[in-house]
């Protein structure tokens, strides 16, 4: 047996090829949606590679040794802070003082060499697994209980105090990351580049995040509380359409009001899009397993009733190892961070991402309520700057407006300016402004792509690969940068986003 060759990855000047030639040893990994790692084999490397649909063998990684039985905080570089196992067994159980973990890793034979498994780390991120702490808990638990026991007898005045009680030592959090956390990209981010590195390449194909080689994705939703937001959705598709931007309403099937078919007819007339949000908006959809899955079995038949395809949960309560009970095509329950909302954590991440069969779309910006009563702030200057973080890591703005809210004298002029902004960005750079299904039907195409060697040139196969954009990622004096190219021709575009570096 040869000699393992191994070598420190700290310095990142690439190591020139005078060919580019990847790996394709292994067996192509299956195209199925996963959610957790076993740590061995194909499956460290499942999340990248569902991230960038890359050339087969690309991403290949190798454990440092046995994990730890316990899981910690500990940090791979800077802004990516990891939750997990790790065979170093350096780990915090707090997300402050790390230990940095950059430094250990190594390059055996042009395979990274890891003291933790990607995918495990990606997917505690993205399942929220490093909030789920006793405290954590037990705090939302109660105020939970406490809110919904006096919503009945409170006025609105009260509920926004109770609301800005709960959140008062929100700035206190320092992670996830506000505004906007994306240290999933950064954890990504860092481990393509590294590995362009460990195999001596310079650059990389996969297949563009969006159709049509678009910088990011719009999606907006409504969510309707009462039966005064639903008297005005038609008013707010109105206000939608002036702008040319097109939503998806999130309706509550019971108790709150009636959902009349005249309404889901004129929503779908009107080419908006119609999601069923919870079953009766009380709170308790997941108290206990037991009675979600009785309530999954009532709003899965809404679902069909309404021809909606898209679920959310009302205050986004979620458990997501319980979402294989419903049988949606997505999920939209899942904030970014989420310091003020009831239910804290975030999925530190601005990209969809599969839980089982069902795509999450995350909350990926501040909902209108928290901004106008929570915050206080009567401008779009927090969208705005939410919006700059996520187009830099070229992902999904999902906003969240209320038309119980939205269409009062002092907020429409605001939400108006948010739709007017949003409107003249995409007029500069190129945004795909879309529905939540039409995201769900183009994330489930690319993620059965792959990029194959034809002769000298790169091909994307798999179905919808008429929208589909072959991208680079390049290696520029140890910085990542992506670059968008034509089948057959030079690169067209280098994307305005900031280059990555480690």
């Amino acid at each position: 047996m040869r000699a393992a060759r191994t070598a420190k990855i700290t310095d990142m000047t690439p190591r020139l090829a005078s060919t580019m030639q990847l790996n394709f040893v292994r067996e192509r990994h299956l195209n199925v949606p996963r959610t957790a790692s076993c740590g061995t084999g194909d499956m460290l490397n499942q999340a990248l590679n569902d991230h960038y649909r890359c050339p087969d063998g690309f991403f290949d990684y190798l454990l440092a040794g046995p994990l730890s039985a316990d899981q910690g905080y500990f940090q791979f570089g800077p802004n990516a802070i990891c939750y997990g196992r790790s065979s170093s067994g350096r780990y915090s159980a707090e997300p402050d003082l790390l230990s940095d973990t950059l430094p250990d890793v190594t390059d055996d034979e042009g395979r990274l060499v890891l003291g933790f498994d990607p995918s495990e780390i990606i997917d505690n991120l993205r399942l929220e697994r490093y909030a789920k702490t006793a405290n954590a808990v037990l705090g939302t638990e109660f105020f939970r209980r406490l809110y919904y026991l006096l919503r009945p007898f409170t006025s609105l005045s009260i509920r926004k105090r109770l609301q800005r009680f709960h959140a008062r030592a929100w700035k206190n959090q320092s992670f996830p990351t506000w505004p906007v956390d994306t240290t999933v990209e950064e954890i990504s981010q860092r481990l393509f580049l590294m590995s362009m590195g460990a195999k001596g390449m310079n650059r990389v194909p996969f297949v563009w995040f969006w159709p049509n080689g678009a910088n990011g994705c719009v999606t907006m939703t409504h969510d309707v509380e009462t039966r005064a937001g639903r008297d005005r959705c038609v008013d707010l598709m109105d206000v939608d359409d002036a702008f040319g931007i097109k939503a998806a309403f999130g309706l509550v099937p019971e108790e709150r009001y009636t959902v009349n078919a005249s309404l889901l007819d004129k929503i779908a007339e009107r080419d908006f899009e119609v999601m069923v949000q919870d079953l009766n908006h009380d709170g308790r959809l997941f108290d206990k397993r037991e009675e979600f899955e009785r309530r999954a079995k009532i709003i899965n038949r809404y679902g069909r009733e309404y021809g909606a395809a898209g679920f959310r949960a009302a205050v986004l309560y979620r458990k997501p190892e319980w979402f294989d009970a419903l049988e949606f095509a997505f999920d939209m329950s899942v904030p970014n961070v989420a310091h003020l909302d009831p239910q804290r954590g975030g999925c530190c991440t601005v990209m969809p991402y599969f839980i089982g069969n069902v795509l999450e779309l995350p909350v990926t910006t501040i909902q209108d309520y928290t901004l106008f009563h929570i915050l206080n702030e009567p401008s779009i200057d927090l969208w705005k700057m939410q919006i700059d973080l996520v187009l830099r890591k070229n992902g999904f703005l999902s906003f969240i407006v209320h038309p119980d809210y939205v269409m009062e004298e002092n907020a429409l002029p605001i939400y108006e300016g948010l739709l007017a902004y949003l409107r003249e960005l995409a007029g500069r750079v190129p945004i795909w402004c879309a529905l939540p299904r039409e995201v769900d039907s183009w994330w489930r195409a690319r993620s059965k792509m792959s990029v194959v060697k034809e002769g000298n040139s790169w091909r994307i196969h798999g179905d919808d690969t008429g929208r589909a954009v072959l991208a680079y990622a390049s290696n520029v004096d140890g910085k990542l940068r992506y670059e968008l190219a034509s089948v057959g021709e030079p690169v067209t575009r280098m994307l305005d986003s900031d280059p990555y570096s480690i």
